[in-house]
């Protein structure tokens, strides 16, 4: 059924503005959107993506951003301009979170892999992405519709669709992202020309992130790293630091076993609260909601014959992939296809609850797992868990798009549709913008794991591949201690956050935290200092002191404003935190660092060239 059938509604709905738009539901119709989210957007984010995690270790899903850029494109089309946006920003997003797995590329060549033939590479990304995106689909009945759950960004971005149908509204949020972009270019490009700004290792793109997370997260994050600094001459004692060697070296297995303790509570706590919704909600429940609701109006309808089909058809495509290009055993393809259905709901329920997808959590543990059954190879290993990996990426956007698109009305199919689009991009431009990258700033190349504190470079932190390469180096050069510091932090993360859940659980607490200033002062230091979320504390120990400093400047600065900012007048409506103008700027901030690192970098290659 071809993708402009069945738009016999669509004529009911004309809500143009302009009438030399093109009508909803015509092929020139979805060609805009593609082409805006595909080859536009989708870039965007994508560049900024990557730059995040070469720079620090992390990255922010590019929804919120592509939304709003987006609704400058469908705003012609009025009310209806919304479901525009949201497929456009679907396959932003996939391109995006694709480029994203550029780490990967990064981790490969850290490891000394043999070079991958680039056309293997990107197969295989894609036979991944299309895999976990059908898997993703086939979970979102349960976890979007009949469970409800909340997927916070994904309600975000609906609200922010909505919103912008507003064109003050509009005006306001694009000045805010284009003038945070413009102060970040121009902070890339001071920082890398101007050596004052090099000593202090200025870096908007870090500061950016540290605005959209606020305080509780960007402070936890500088006295983590302290912490783990101050005790580096006790670990040079004790034989597990050589001197000279970076803090982070040994601080990241301490740090990677608080993520994985702090998880063991919250995804009990998650699995305990989806059954039970699950067996309070009736199966009926999403037939209880209109047609437009549930994204099954204007377009083809949904087929689960088909969607089983391409599942199975790209399951075996992965496997086949990984053992013909990779040499990887049956066996282990066959535990991380398994891996993926695990992970694919797990983490679905954990980004729908909490709005946290632990694709880290999901890549360390299936090597763990892996090294259980008697894998020794890190390169067997690096590669089955790519699969896990990246299928916990594309499956949770796949489920908080849906999220998006069911409370807007936005059809299934459809927007399936544009994912995968996306996707087939986002596996090209992600081993692309990899090989760009590592080619412009050649130390990017370098793997830190075995550089010493002077060697470190001061603005490529890589977070995440660091944490990656040094689990996966742990395979082969075993050490008694690694094993003891993963467990010292595994029982530090479990027990400060089995405490914070108990704190903030309780009933009197939460009355006390309402009532005013002081609850609310007494709270924030819970958050803090005395029990901070160990997944915000155990940033410093993946990263360099100057980043955990400037994304704690970040934090406290967009806390600070957000606090002492006006309260909203009775009557007018409450906006998305993602749309706060700090959150804003900060997505800025972000992309501008990203476009002047890329444009640096492509400026110096044409000088050599």
């Amino acid at each position: 059924m071809s993708l402009t059938s069945n738009f016999t509604q669509g004529a009911a709905l004309d809500t143009r503005r302009w009438a030399w738009l093109p009508p909803v539901g015509s092929a020139a119709y979805y060609l805009l959107l593609g082409v805006v989210g595909m080859l536009i957007l989708g870039p965007l984010g994508g560049i900024t993506a990557a730059f995040m995690n070469f720079s620090i270790g992390f990255f922010v899903g590019g929804q919120v951003l592509a939304g709003i850029l987006g609704s400058v494109v469908t705003f012609g089309y009025g009310t209806e301009g919304k479901h525009g946006a949201n497929y456009i920003q679907t396959t932003a997003a996939s391109v995006a979170g694709m480029m994203a797995m550029s780490t990967l590329v990064q981790a490969m060549v850290w490891m000394g892999m043999p070079a991958v033939p680039t056309w293997q590479l990107v197969t295989y990304m894609l036979c991944i992405g299309m895999m976990a995106a059908g898997i993703g689909m086939l979970y979102t009945p349960i976890l979007v519709e009949r469970m409800q759950l909340t997927f916070p960004s994904g309600l975000a971005v609906a609200n922010i669709l909505r919103a912008l149908t507003d064109p003050v509204l509009l005006k306001q949020s694009v000045t805010r992202l284009f003038g945070g972009m413009a102060a970040g270019a121009v902070g890339g490009i001071a920082a890398a020309k101007m050596a004052v700004l090099g000593v202090i290792e200025l870096s908007t793109s870090t500061f950016g992130a540290g605005l959209i997370v606020g305080a509780r997260v960007g402070i936890p994050a500088i006295l983590g790293g302290l912490v783990f600094w101050s005790l580096a001459p006790y670990f040079i004692s004790i034989g597990w630091l050589k001197e000279g060697e970076p803090f982070r070296k040994i601080a990241f297995l301490i740090a990677l076993g608080m993520i994985l303790g702090a998880a063991i509570v919250d995804l009990t706590l998650i699995m305990f609260r989806a059954v039970k919704r699950l067996r309070s909600t009736p199966a009926s429940a999403a037939a209880q909601v209109p047609a437009e609701q549930v994204g099954q109006g204007i377009g083809p309808r949904a087929s689960m014959p088909r969607l089983l089909l391409w599942v199975g058809c790209w399951t075996v495509a992965t496997i086949v992939a990984g053992m013909s290009f990779f040499n990887e055993p049956l066996g282990y393809m066959l535990l991380a296809v398994g891996l993926v259905y695990v992970f694919a709901i797990v983490n679905g329920i954990s980004l729908g609850l909490t709005d946290q997808n632990p694709i880290s959590s999901a890549f360390v543990v299936t090597v763990l797992i892996l090294a259980g059954i008697g894998l020794k190879d890190p390169m067997l290993g690096l590669m089955a868990a790519m699969v896990v990996f990246v299928s916990s990426s594309v499956a949770g956007d796949m489920q908080q798009d849906r999220s998006t698109g069911w409370r807007l009305g936005s059809n299934r199919t459809v927007q399936f549709r544009f994912q995968v689009a996306g996707l087939l991009l986002g596996a090209i431009l992600a081993v692309a913008i990899a090989q760009l990258f590592m080619t412009a700033y050649p130390v990017l190349k370098l793997d830190q794991t075995v550089m010493s504190e002077s060697e470190a470079p001061a603005q490529w932190t890589s977070a995440m591949t660091f944490k990656f390469v040094g689990v996966l180096r742990s395979l082969t050069e075993p050490k008694a201690f690694q094993t003891t510091a993963i467990l010292i932090g595994l029982g530090i993360g479990f027990v400060t956050e089995l405490l914070r859940k108990l704190i903030k659980a309780n009933s009197a607490y939460q009355r006390f935290v309402k009532a005013g200033r002081k609850g609310f002062a007494v709270d924030f230091c819970v958050d803090v200092l005395l029990l901070p979320s160990p997944y915000a504390s155990s940033f410093g120990g993946f990263v360099n002191l100057p980043t955990s400093a400037w994304f704690a400047a970040g934090g406290a600065i967009s806390s600070l404003i957000n606090t002492l900012k006006p309260k909203r007048k009775a009557g007018e409506q409450d906006l998305p935190d993602d749309m706060s103008s700090t959150s804003l700027v900060g997505g800025g901030l972000i992309a501008g660092d990203a476009l002047a690192a890329l444009g640096l970098g492509l400026a110096g290659l044409a000088a050599v060239l």
